[in-house]
């Protein structure tokens, strides 16, 4: 009987440890739960602060192009002149994007974030009161330099919170930015013409009205600081500071190459659409649907090449946009009044391609996190520095000639030049880069690849 009593009693213990571990492990099911269903919700408001922090940082730009008429004829400025008014900001989207890197390391990144969306709404609210020339090329310059800025960090902030999803969070990034970009675009012309027959001053408000829009992204770029504090503001020094800029890979130079080709068209035919079917005999309104058609069909061409090129070498979809880039601008250099929302659409379609698959490719060729990084800041610094050109020459060319002729020539032999480059866009080969392992089990070192780029 005592043994049988000690047997149910040891038995009665198991059955106690037992139970025991099946609560905790009840409880730690059950914590987990809760702290993943947690993170889902902090991740969706990021995505949402982050999707508002992009819609404002195009309308500083966009909103010039269907007023640069009105600000041209109230400064008496000529065509070279007004195109700094666009060229000027992308200028500065190549100039700053080496030197924030820096700026985030010494100030945190979430506190220049939140400096430079402060800096974009001070300016484009201070540039509707200039009264002279300087004052505009400031504000400006200041406009430029916050969504310089702002643009940087962005990725590092997509790197650093969704390193598992960089694609699909860069093409929600960029469709943002369309978005915004067709939006301010379409509705600035309209605005502008019923200030101006309600007696205000049509450009000052056409472009004074997207000032709120950056006041809401300070507001979500305050949640993104109080929400991650220091773990994305680390996230940017590391991996900035590990890597070195990909100076002497041809590969690199050639992925900035494309994406300088791609943003040389979209600056250019955002700031001269408009104008330039103006001169062809179109009325502002026209002119300024012409115009949303562009930008409308921009936006579209993101999120469509984003889906169809799921391969690592996306080339041949490169090669479908550089090809309806082309097609697009052939047609606005030969018959510009024929179908001009056709070409005009052609064209953008191709662009907007482009502008998504040229965001990804340094990612393609960058072997971890620490490169995508110094990829990304030296083909933006390479890209937008020679894109800035475009507004520039068009309207250095159509000064020269005194019509949209030539310039529309130029923008067909760019188009023509993203298509040429497309198929020298193959990634690096990843399976060749770095370490793997043998048939004995031990690493290898592998660098030919890295080599032979």
């Amino acid at each position: 009987m005592k043994n049988t009593s000690a047997m149910t009693k040891r038995r009665g213990d198991v059955y106690d440890v037992v139970a025991m571990g099946s609560s905790m492990t009840e409880v730690r099911d059950v914590k987990a739960t809760h702290e993943k269903s947690a993170d889902a919700k902090k991740a969706a408001w990021l995505v949402v602060a982050m999707v508002v922090i992009a819609m404002a940082l195009r309308p500083g730009i966009a909103s010039i192009g269907p007023v640069l008429p009105l600000i041209s004829r109230e400064f008496s400025l000529s065509h070279a002149t007004a195109s700094l008014l666009t060229t000027i900001p992308s200028l500065l989207m190549g100039l700053l994007a080496l030197p924030t890197p820096w700026l985030a390391r010494r100030f945190g990144r979430n506190g220049v974030l939140l400096a430079s969306l402060v800096l974009l709404f001070v300016s484009m609210v201070a540039r509707t009161f200039v009264s002279d020339v300087a004052m505009l090329l400031l504000t400006t310059a200041g406009v430029g330099a916050g969504i310089a800025i702002s643009g940087t960090l962005f990725a590092g902030v997509i790197k650093a919170r969704f390193p598992t999803k960089v694609a699909m969070m860069m093409s929600i990034y960029a469709t943002a930015l369309a978005g915004s970009t067709t939006i301010s675009a379409a509705a600035t012309g309209p605005i502008a013409a019923f200030a101006r027959a309600n007696g205000s001053n049509g450009w000052r408000v056409g472009t004074g009205i997207w000032s709120p829009v950056a006041l809401i992204a300070i507001v979500a770029a305050l949640a993104i600081l109080v929400w991650e504090r220091r773990e994305l503001a680390t996230a940017t020094a590391k991996a900035v500071g590990s890597a070195r800029l990909p100076l002497m890979n041809r590969t690199a130079w050639l992925v900035a190459l494309f994406f300088a080709c791609d943003n040389f068209l979209f600056f250019a035919l955002l700031a001269w659409t408009s104008p330039m079917y103006r001169e062809y005999g179109l009325s502002a309104s026209s002119a300024g649907l012409v115009l949303a058609t562009y930008t409308v069909a921009f936006t579209v061409g993101i999120p469509v090449f984003g889906f169809l090129s799921r391969v690592h070498d996306r080339r041949r979809w490169l090669a479908v946009c550089a090809a309806l880039s082309v097609a697009g601008t052939l047609g606005m250099a030969l018959a510009p009044l024929l179908m001009p929302h056709g070409w005009i659409a052609i064209a953008a379609f191709g662009v907007g391609g482009g502008f998504t698959l040229g965001m990804t490719l340094p990612l393609d060729s960058a072997r971890n996190a620490d490169e995508a990084n110094t990829w990304n800041a030296f083909v933006m610094t390479v890209g937008y520095l020679l894109a800035a050109a475009g507004p520039l020459l068009v309207g250095l060319l159509r000064d020269a000639t005194g019509a949209f002729a030539v310039p529309s020539w130029l923008l067909f032999v760019v188009a023509l030049g993203m298509l040429v480059l497309t198929p020298f866009l193959a990634p690096r080969k990843h399976e060749a880069i770095g370490e793997s392992r043998g048939s004995d089990g031990r690493s290898m070192n592998l660098t030919t690849s890295d080599k032979r780029q």
